[in-house]
Order: C-alpha cells, then structure tokens, then sequence
C-alpha cells in the first residue's frame, strides 16, 4: 500500500493517557507531508526527466545504428568501386595487350613485305641492268654493224665509182 501525503494529512492518532504531544506529531506529520510532496514532486520530474533521456538515448542509438549501417554500406561501395577498378583496370591492360601484340603484328607483317619488296626490287634491278647491258650490246654491235656496212659501202663505193659520176656532168 502506498502512502500519499493525502493519506499522512489526514492520519488521526488516538490520544491515550500519557501519550504523545498531540501538536508535535501534527507538526511532524505536516513536515513529513510537505517533504513526502516534495519527494513525489521531484519523483515525478526525475521520471519525466528519465522519459525524455530515454528518447534521446533511443534517438541516439538510432542514429548510431544509422551510421553504422550507413558506414557499412559506404564500405561496401568502397570494396565495389575497388573491385570494379581492378577488373577495368585488367580489361584495360588486356586490350591495351592485345592492341600492342595486333600492332607488333602488322609491323612485322610490314618489315616481312618490304623485305619481299626489297628481294623483288633487287630482281628487278638485275634484271633491268641485264636487259640494259642486252640493249648497249645490241646497240654496239650494231653500231659495229654499221660501221662496216659503211666500211664496205665506202670501199664500193671507191671501186665502182667512176670519175665525175656525182658531180652533175655527164661523162661520155
């Protein structure tokens, strides 16, 4: 059973033969009241207090679970974005890889053409100097050809030409 300050208030004691000072235990049940009232109040306004701290400290501990959850997911995403960089970071070497080894490729697929163009010019030129060295033989002999040719025209020429014969008059 609780007892209020009501309940001390209105407490009736029975006056018995040398009993107690009536007065006195009034007045000690009046003090007793006012600091019962006072105790109750400031009760009351701890467990006002008591309410909100304990909202606050809810609040709290939402926003912590909060943070957590939100540096848990940050984290996640941090671990995502690494992972994420790596592998573009592998298939960006991969084809930069590829890319070199198809250019090494076609740089020594150029290096064995021009070499084959370069075997092909030098026949070429050979040739060319073969059939040039053919022509100036040719030329020359016939040169030589016509040089005796002229050789033997003049000499026929010496014999068979008579005195006066190109001259315009007619010898009889």
């Amino acid at each position: 059973m609780r007892i209020t300050p009501l309940d001390i208030q209105q407490k009736q004691f029975p006056v018995k033969f040398r009993g107690f000072d009536v007065e006195e235990v009034y007045a000690f049940l009046e003090v007793l009241r006012e600091e019962m009232e006072e105790l109750l109040r400031e009760n009351t306004s701890l467990k006002e207090q008591i309410h909100i701290i304990e909202g606050q400290l809810k609040e709290h501990k939402n926003m912590e679970t909060t943070l957590r959850e939100t540096l848990i997911t940050a984290q996640q995403m941090i671990e995502a974005y690494k992972t994420n960089a790596r592998k573009e970071a592998e298939l960006i070497t991969r084809e930069s890889e590829l890319r070199a080894d198809e250019i090494i490729k076609r740089a020594q697929e150029r290096v064995v053409k021009i070499h084959e163009d370069i075997v092909d010019l030098r026949g070429i030129r050979r040739h060319f100097k073969e059939e040039v060295k053919r022509l100036i033989e040719k030329l020359l002999r016939e040169i030589e050809f016509d040089k005796e040719r002229e050789g033997e025209t003049d000499a026929w020429e010496r014999d068979t030409r008579r005195p006066g014969a190109d001259d315009g008059i007619e010898h009889v």
